[in-house]
């Protein structure tokens, strides 16, 4: 039962990062399809420069920046040139699968992928047993990760700048009378959904495996993205689906090694999916009984 939760949480970190950043985006009005691709990106980037300059700290920070770059060229697309939001969200996301494996070949004349030296060091080492088990091999970025979630929860509930993010995602003609300037609030919270696409991306390629591979983060964008509604916008519940997602995704690995592959394959890897559907549609079914407005205005709509 140790081993099944460590790998669930180990699974649900990455995810539950890309997912503040999601929430972040949604508050702001933007359902962010592009998570996928941040994350891939970055988790290139920090790999890439960490094998380059032999420091994790390096690659984290230039994974972020890199990320940071990206979303604002992703805000000057759907914001300042009116691109329709969901079609370039989805085009980011593929262009980061593609991006990477084009780069992974160019800058390490290899395909499949590349490892790196060192990874994100570990705060309890992996031969722990009993309850410490449970955290064993958790990086320095997974124990950050509980505090960044609870870090956004404040922000955007408890903050002028919380409030302003809020008022532009529900009320952007109303924000805009206001004085608030709603470009830049949006380009700030897409900004920062890069950031924590980073971090996520670092620690899916850094934690554990020391290494990037051609689209490693196999729909774990779109799970941050699913997780975010499931969440209705809040950070705290969307935190609570991205572990529900990590624990779906441990069931899956869990029975692959149990059952010897007597199953097929591809059936088991099916797990973590068809219970997303089913909490997806859990979910729905919820908010259309309560009659719950939609958190976000249309991108087009300001």
């Amino acid at each position: 039962m140790i081993d099944f939760l460590n790998i669930g949480i180990q699974a649900a970190i990455p995810i539950m990062l890309v997912t503040m950043g999601g929430v972040i985006a949604y508050r702001a009005g933007i359902l962010h399809l592009g998570l996928e691709g941040l994350m891939l990106i970055g988790a290139f980037a920090a790999v890439a420069v960490t094998i380059r300059t032999g420091s994790v700290a390096l690659g984290v920070v230039a994974a972020m920046l890199v990320n940071a770059v990206v979303s604002l060229l992703f805000w000057i697309l759907v914001d300042v040139l009116r691109a329709d939001l969901y079609i370039a969200g989805l085009g980011l996301s593929l262009t980061g699968v593609g991006l990477t494996s084009f780069l992974l070949e160019a800058i390490f004349k290899t395909q499949g992928a590349v490892h790196a030296q060192s990874g994100l060091p570990s705060v309890v080492g992996g031969n722990r047993h009993g309850l410490l088990g449970l955290f064993a091999g958790l990086s320095v970025l997974a124990w950050a990760t509980p505090v960044l979630v609870f870090g956004t929860w404040l922000v955007l509930r408890r903050t002028r700048l919380g409030l302003r993010v809020s008022a532009v995602g529900e009320y952007p003609f109303a924000a805009r009378s206001a004085g608030v300037n709603v470009g830049a609030v949006r380009c700030g919270a897409l900004v920062a959904a890069g950031i924590f696409c980073a971090l996520g991306g670092a620690e899916l390629a850094l934690a554990a495996i020391n290494s990037f591979g051609e689209d490693m983060a196999q729909g774990r964008g779109y799970l941050a993205v699913t997780a975010v509604l499931f969440g209705a916008g809040h950070p705290l519940g969307a935190a609570v689906a991205a572990l529900f997602f990590g624990l779906a995704d441990a069931v899956g690995i869990e029975s692959q090694l149990s059952t010897h592959h007597i199953l097929p394959v591809q059936f088991i890897l099916m797990v973590p999916y068809v219970l997303t559907i089913v909490a997806i549609s859990i979910s729905s079914a919820i908010r259309s009984r309560r009659g719950a407005p939609a958190v976000f205005a249309e991108l087009r709509e300001s």
